[in-house]
């Protein structure tokens, strides 16, 4: 354990210094608090106790908490165990408060029988004070009888976690006998569960008929399969999110590693795709069509619980035609979720439970969260709130802690816009048309006019983009490309559905669950409904005909099909199963209220590639529910600049007073003489770096950053990394240098590697430029190779969560300046929308303060790519004159802006790099020898 002294320094201050000043004066101290020390693994840096204390007191007072802290600095340690130290404080607390009121109440009863009482009696009342007194005391024992059961409750749970702990410890893995299926389900066999993969299911017409909807006031239809999980009593907790899967692996193997790593119940949510062990169901590729079929099969298994009392012949019939998913039993669930918070396990850990038990992960693990204390979840899952609302998550009084926030008003606005494409309201509407024609003699009244309002809805919706309802999209021509915004009230009388309630619209579609029963009819339907598809078209050739005759003859047995044949059936699936539920979060967004939001309606050639795009400009009308429920909320980052943006948009909007906001920045773990960042205005010709969009594509201007690069790589060791504004540009460069010979006259010195358009790709590109890197530094490469460039993209894979540590980055160049296209009527109609309700900041106007930051975020998040522990060097150079400007500096994260080094010119900042890395080779003295001169 580390103890520190008091300090003096406030906790929004915004200590942006080196490590050598962040020893004498960083901690951030609590003169009305008692000293507070926090167990760590190792001995902290003084800037890692100061993060704790800050996250600490944030918490204890409920307030809302913007903490950086740079990659490199242990930012997640120093969260780990500043948010755990509290919460085990505060468990102490209330278990004190317990024992206290326990106490109290048997003292209470005491006093009874002796005649005596406490009770507070009020000044008036019509009561008399003895019936008074015994409602007080009514009150009391309830409360204390409550509190009782549950310390019980809890106590019992944790002796059996306990009891858990020690087997495992002991045997060194979990040995368990496989559980056998319970009585409420049969587990279909292996062959049946892979053929049902891409069969419709053999079920009654009942369980894709929509059930009789009675009234709009009703809050829920019997069997609704959300909820509330009953027994477990909720304990505080804290809720930990970051953006993607592997940076919720990464925390949970830091929380391992951690003090608090053998006490403390860690439970990690993810989605199906991720958490599913149903080999049957993950050879679904589409993430909707796995949902969908997992909730099919719950639905069989309740549906089967359900007919047991039903008459023997019944049963036998039931029985063969239904199969639940054989890893969702209760007794299965109760045992994963026990065992998911025996330890601390990440998600690939959780399968392999999951598959030990036979029980289903993605529920156990939400059952799990009731009595968790840690819960690590996605950014979307947090965020939105019918997703937090159906895994059972309860803000009420615990902690909500966002890691890599940078982006958050940027994911809330991404999470609740919605875009759907003319080929799938084209689809909805011809399956709709279908599932109402055939059903239409067994629909009640009501619910045949919700359908045929949800068709009166989607006719409008494809007018508007140009098209008919009822012919193929693939067919349609609308004319030229076109885009045109409208807010919502405008579009709702544009496509003539003013006159429908899409409030009673919206809960029908939620409470009879259209959307799933219509995917349930297209999966048992799929040939004839594909059919009906096709012949809707005007005129049909005789060859169409043919084919259709073809595909409804029965055809013997084939061979196993090839891998082409299985994709391409996947693709045919993926094709023609419902896209309602989709068009159905489109439909929930136009109930935002008019001024949050607008609809951009974007016209293509062809109908099916044309889109309506809700856009989401108030993010904060969704962000105010977790800032009022939280007790605190916590948004954490390597870098929060700017933040005054940030401020504006989600808190001061969600109504956050500004004294209950804490800021806490601190700077890098590294002595100043490991960082070296420079901004160059001209380059080794002389020429005035000027990458804006009308200048960058000048010949000469290419040429110059060339030049930068070739002069780099005589004096840089290992990797460099340059970023560049778009794809486009990338390509457009590397085809220049090509053309002019300077790709060849680089690669004398380092090998030049690409990034990838595709995702998926970019793993292996890594690889390769690692391994190269490697084979330099070891000598395995002859010859003059000192390591290699990778080229990358701001906004790309590459520009967020890799970390180009030591020779991977000993260098990054950022080109230019990645403003985004200011012509696009999305981000102008943001800005609009920001100016004319938000005040104007450091003089500039709300909507070209959020058109900067935009910007600057880009970079911010690209530059600090490369420093990434303490024994870490490296420099960082920026292209561009536009980065001299005390506006654009302003926003740089303060541990690179206190050390940024200005040069006009090329000479001097070539021989300060070249002096830079003379003095990191080995056994190296800081010396004034000559450097080479750049070319």
């Amino acid at each position: 354990m580390a103890t520190t002294e008091p300090r003096s320094t406030p906790v929004n201050a915004n200590p942006d210094v080196s490590m050598s000043s962040c020893c004498d004066d960083m901690d951030v101290g609590y003169d009305a608090k008692p000293q507070q020390s926090f167990p760590f693994p190792f001995t902290p840096y003084p800037i890692q106790e100061d993060f704790m204390k800050g996250l600490y007191s944030t918490i204890e007072e409920g307030k809302i908490g913007i903490f950086e802290s740079p990659t490199g600095t242990g930012k997640s340690l120093s969260l780990i165990c500043g948010a755990l130290k509290w919460l085990n404080d505060h468990q102490d607390k209330q278990r004190l408060e317990v024992e206290a009121i326990l106490k109290g109440e048997t003292e209470t009863t005491g006093n009874s029988s002796s005649g005596k009482s406490d009770a507070p009696k009020p000044s008036s009342s019509t009561e008399p004070d003895w019936v008074l007194e015994f409602d007080n005391k009514r009150a009391q024992m309830e409360k204390a009888n409550l509190l009782r059961e549950e310390q019980q409750q809890l106590l019992k749970r944790e002796s059996k976690l306990q009891q858990m702990r020690q087997d495992l410890k002991h045997k060194g893995m979990v040995k368990r006998k496989r559980l056998a299926p319970t009585d409420d389900f049969d587990p279909p066999c292996p062959s049946d569960e892979n053929e049902n993969i891409l069969k419709p299911p053999d079920s009654d017409e009942e369980s894709i008929l929509v059930a009789d909807y009675h009234s709009d006031e009703e809050t829920r239809l019997s069997g609704d399969s959300d909820e509330e999980e009953e027994g477990e009593p909720h304990v505080t907790k804290i809720f930990y999110c970051s953006r993607t899967h592997s940076q919720l692996s990464q925390f949970v193997h830091e929380v391992q590693k951690s003090p608090y790593g053998e006490t403390t119940k860690v439970v990690t949510l993810g989605s199906r795709q991720n958490l599913c062990i149903n080999e049957a169901v993950k050879k679904l590729k589409s993430l909707s069509l796995i949902n969908d079929r997992c909730l099919e099969m719950q639905k069989k298994k309740k549906e089967k619980s359900r007919d047991k009392d039903v008459d023997l012949g019944k049963s036998k019939r039931k029985k063969g035609a239904t199969s639940g998913c054989p890893f969702y039993a209760a007794n299965q669930m109760d045992a994963f979720k026990d065992r998911a918070v025996v330890e601390v396990l990440d998600v690939e850990q959780l399968l392999t439970v999951g598959r030990e038990l036979k029980a289903c992960p993605y529920y156990g693990t939400r059952y799990a969260v009731p009595g968790a204390e840690l819960v690590v979840l996605p950014y979307n899952t947090l965020l939105h709130a019918s997703t937090r609302k159906a895994c059972g998550i309860r803000l009420d009084g615990n902690i909500v802690i966002i890691d890599e926030a940078h982006n958050l008003i940027e994911t809330i606005s991404n999470v609740y816009s919605v875009e759907v494409t003319g080929g799938q309201l084209c689809r909805a509407h011809s399956q709709l048309s279908q599932y109402m024609t055939k059903y239409r003699s067994r629909l009640k009244a009501k619910n045949l006019m919700y359908i045929k309002q949800i068709l009166q809805v989607l006719s409008g919706w494809i007018r508007c983009l140009g098209g008919k309802a009822d012919c193929p999209p693939d067919t349609q021509k609308t004319g030229p490309e076109t885009s045109k915004l409208f807010t919502i009230n405008d579009f709702l009388f544009a496509t003539q559905i003013d006159n429908i309630n899409l409030f009673k619209l919206q809960r029908y579609c939620e409470v009879s669950k259209i959307s799933r029963k219509l995917n349930g009819f297209v999966e048992r339907y799929q040939p004839s409904v594909k059919i009906a598809e096709a012949n809707s078209t005007p005129q049909q050739s005789a060859m169409t005909r043919f084919l259709q005759e073809l595909s409804q003859k029965p055809k013997d047995k084939p061979a196993a099909p090839s891998t082409e044949t299985n994709e391409r059936r996947e693709d045919e699936w993926q094709t023609f199963s419902s896209p309602l539920l989709h068009i159905e979060g489109f439909l929930l967004s136009l109930t935002n209220a008019d001024k949050d939001g607008r609809v951009v309606i974007h016209k293509q050639e062809i109908l099916s590639k044309s889109s309506i795009k809700f856009l989401l400009l108030n993010p904060a009308v969704h962000f105010t529910e977790v800032l009022q429920k939280a007790r605190a909320v916590i948004v954490a980052g390597g870098t929060m600049q700017p933040v005054d943006e940030f401020k504006q948009q989600l808190l001061y909007c969600g109504g956050v007073d500004e004294g209950k906001i804490v800021e806490f920045s601190c700077g890098h773990v590294i002595p100043p003489e490991q960082l070296l960042p420079i901004a160059l205005a001209k380059g080794p010709s002389g020429i005035e770096l000027d990458f804006t969009y009308q200048s960058r594509d000048l010949p000469k201007m290419m040429d110059e950053v060339g030049r930068v690069l070739a002069n780099v790589s005589n004096v840089v060791p290992g990797g460099v990394v340059c970023f560049l504004p778009s794809y486009d540009y990338e390509k457009r460069l590397y085809n220049h240098w090509e053309g002019t010979g300077l790709i060849k006259r680089i690669e004398l010195r380092k090998r030049v590697f690409r990034e990838p358009r595709k995702a998926g790709q970019a793993d292996f590109v890594l690889g390769q430029y690692a391994s190269f890197i490697e084979r330099c530094s070891s000598g395995g490469i002859p010859g003059s190779m000192n390591g290699a460039i990778l080229m990358c993209v701001v906004g790309a894979k590459m520009s967020e969560g890799i970390n180009f540590s030591d020779d991977l980055g000993r260098c990054v160049i950022m080109v230019g300046l990645p403003y985004a296209n200011i012509k696009s009527p999305e981000l102008k109609e943001k800005m609009d929308y920001l100016n004319a309700t938000m005040p104007p900041i450091d003089g500039k106007s709300a909507g070209q303060q959020h058109y900067d930051n935009t910007c600057m975020k880009a970079v911010n998040q690209s530059i600090g790519r490369a420093i990434r522990h303490k024994g870490d060097y490296a420099t960082i150079l920026l292209l561009d004159q536009r980065y001299a400007r005390p506006s654009v500096q302003g926003k740089l994260p303060g541990w690179i802006r206190n050390r940024m080094q200005i040069m006009p010119r090329f000479g001097p900042a070539f021989a300060m790099m070249s002096k830079f890395f003379v003095n990191k080779r080995p056994g190296a003295t800081p010396t004034s020898e000559s450097h080479p001169s750049p070319v």
